[in-house]
């Protein structure tokens, strides 16, 4: 039997309403067993704006999915972006304008983007932003407890992620529930709880990005925003239209990412109250990665061949789409033991929830890492009781595993 026996003809990973109903675990599966690196025919709206032919290779394997992830000579984020599903009307055009993103570039101009926007994420800056996000996280969740009930995905999961980018940026208190909605709209436009324009979203970031950066040009100040913008001693600043696209990714990837893990690990944590019992007692640092791990938010991100390039024991050819399948990877059982058990304690972990271990490794890791470590440890002080209400609502979309509604009760 081939993985060709168990998928339906016209099955497709990137299937806003395949992942709206539950992540293909079945599936996967099946693709690791029998084809890990499995060729997706698609329909036309499917694809807008790539090219490289009908559809796309789906990697499955953690070890596939890592080798590609390394391989920035063979493999190219720029020729059709790192997005693998775009709303239907995307142009080619409007793909190509997404080069200006450090997720969608290849080095060296990737390498020297980085370098820039890594001045605000050093070891020593997330760390000194520790204090404030442990008194925002136990504010956010005693806030949570005093209303008693409520949807924990918009009162407890975004908030600690929204405040940590706006502290990072320095956006005013009153200008924060902006970068929410803008977030929301530009994800969420494949939803239909969800009303919205993403590409009007998206130019009401850019412009008030814009606004930022024009502002720290003239008044620096000591904070992220002017140390972007501003050569230093090695180099370059960010430009107009790379700072733009920058606050872009901050917000709608470094919250949305965060907020889904968040919301992922306290629905399994309720799942599974042994690990809730251990958590609250012992706080073992390797939660953290474990709930990472079983929330993936971003399922799949893709990259186009740059030569003709052998992935396991199939040759992929110079232009096609390889989809890089991290909602399967992470839970490949040859690399984890009982991949479906939620373990808080396992060690090693491997995941590849930050994009795999190449030049796309995810540049704000660190302060995903800090936030989940944080919400948890107030939410176990503060809300030891934590119930859930009903189960959570799917968000539906192409590649983001993501939840809109978790109704719990405090306590």
């Amino acid at each position: 039997m081939t993985a060709v026996d168990v998928i339906p003809e016209g099955f497709d990973f990137t299937d806003p309403d395949v992942n709206w109903a539950a992540i293909p675990h079945d599936q996967f599966l099946a693709l690791r067993l029998k084809a890990p690196v499995h060729w997706v025919e698609q329909v036309e709206a499917a694809r807008g704006g790539m090219e490289g032919g009908t559809g796309y290779y789906a990697i499955s394997k953690h070890a596939d999915v890592s080798a590609v992830s390394k391989n920035s000579k063979d493999f190219s984020t720029s020729e059709n972006g790192a997005i693998i599903r775009f709303q239907e009307g995307m142009t080619r055009e409007q793909v190509e304008m997404q080069r200006v993103m450090l997720i969608n570039q290849d080095p060296p101009e990737h390498t020297s983007t980085r370098a820039i926007i890594s001045r605000g994420f050093t070891p020593r800056s997330i760390a000194a932003l520790e204090e404030i996000m442990k008194v925002r996280a136990e504010k956010i969740v005693k806030d949570a407890v005093e209303r008693g009930t409520g949807n924990f995905v918009d009162e407890v999961a975004a908030e600690l992620p929204l405040q940590a980018i706006a502290d990072l940026l320095g956006v005013p208190q009153e200008d924060r529930r902006k970068l929410f909605d803008w977030s929301n709209q530009m994800l969420a436009n494949e939803d239909p709880d969800y009303a919205g324009e993403p590409d009007v979203a998206a130019a009401e970031i850019l412009g008030y990005a814009m606004a930022m950066a024009a502002d720290r040009k003239e008044n620096p100040r000591d904070d992220l925003v002017t140390k972007l913008v501003h050569a230093d001693k090695d180099g370059r600043g960010l430009n107009d239209d790379e700072f733009g696209y920058f606050v872009i990714i901050l917000t709608v990837a470094g919250n949305e990412t965060t907020r889904n893990a968040i919301t992922h690990g306290m629905n399994a944590f309720l799942d599974n109250p042994d690990q809730w019992e251990l958590w609250k007692k012992e706080r073992p640092e390797t939660m953290i990665d474990e709930v990472i791990r079983w929330g993936t938010p971003v399922i799949s991100f893709q990259r186009t061949a740059l030569n003709d390039v052998m992935v396991g024991d199939v040759e992929v050819k110079k232009g096609q789409r390889v989809g890089l399948f991290y909602a399967s990877a992470n839970n490949d059982d040859d690399v984890f033991e009982d991949p479906f058990r939620f373990d808080i304690t396992r060690s090693p972990n491997p995941h590849v929830a930050f994009g795999g271990h190449g030049a796309h490794y995810c540049v704000g890791a660190n302060l995903a890492r800090q936030e989940v470590k944080l919400i948890f440890d107030a939410l176990a002080d503060h809300a030891p009781n934590i119930e859930k209400l009903s189960e959570p609502k799917r968000l539906r979309h192409g590649w983001i595993n993501g939840i809109k509604e978790l109704q719990v009760k405090y306590a």
